[in-house]
């Protein structure tokens, strides 16, 4: 991956971790998205979007609701969608089970970053209240930049820390993988099925939806054996 594509990642990372809470809050940050977005600016835009169809399974688990601490998938989304597109645009199993290990972590910590971020804006609020108190917009202005930018770097960290790490646990994996490819495939779809389908059976309640849900869910597997068989 060469300097220049390393950046561009980095930047959608960091503008995907930036729409999650400060702007612009436009589903940049989502893994389907961001994954197609890393995949893009690194050549191959279809393997971004295959990696961030898979994240945004583990995604459905997440419900971003007030102050809760939750995972930041944007930036690791950017990042495993440029890693996939290393590969040219083919579906490596083992090289895929390691970028996904790698960003599921980076995701997870990525929700303790905004937690960081929150900390420092609070103390930036308190420094800056008596300025605050009396009207002074340059201090209002001051206080959203720099909450911005302590976010734009929280991003781009994890962004580029899912980059350096995931492409050597991923090289690491695929190195040393001995089993069938097929066993890497099952453990990384099987896997985000899994959560999302438990996702859906949590929000969905009790009764006639969760009905609904399973007869969905037999009535589209059907479909996917037949396809497969035809």
């Amino acid at each position: 991956m060469t300097g220049a594509t390393v950046a561009a990642v980095l930047v959608v990372g960091a503008v995907a971790g930036l729409d999650l809470v400060s702007v612009p809050q436009m589903m940049i940050g989502r893994p389907l998205v961001a994954g197609f977005l890393g995949g893009l600016v690194a050549g191959s835009p279809l393997a971004g979007l295959a990696t961030g169809a898979v994240l945004e399974l583990f995604a459905f688990e997440t419900l971003p609701v007030g102050a809760a601490r939750y995972p930041d998938w944007g930036p690791a989304s950017a990042a495993s969608g440029a890693l996939a597109a290393q590969r040219g645009g083919v579906w490596d199993p083992a090289w895929m089970a390691g970028i996904m290990v790698v960003a599921l972590v980076t995701a997870w910590l990525g929700g303790f970053g905004m937690t960081v971020v929150r900390r420092l804006n609070a103390a930036q609020l308190r420094r800056r209240q008596p300025a605050l108190e009396r009207g002074d917009q340059h201090a209002l202005a001051a206080l959203q930049i720099g909450g911005i930018a302590r976010d734009l770097v929280r991003a781009g960290v994890a962004t580029g820390l899912t980059l350096w790490v995931g492409e050597r646990v991923a090289r690491h994996v695929e190195l040393g993988w001995r089993a069938p490819r097929a066993v890497a495939d099952v453990a990384v779809v099987g896997t985000a099925l899994g959560v999302a389908v438990w996702s859906a059976w949590r929000l969905y309640g009790q009764g006639a939806p969760r009905r609904w849900l399973a007869a969905g869910a037999v009535v589209g597997v059907a479909l996917v054996a037949g396809l497969l068989a035809w």
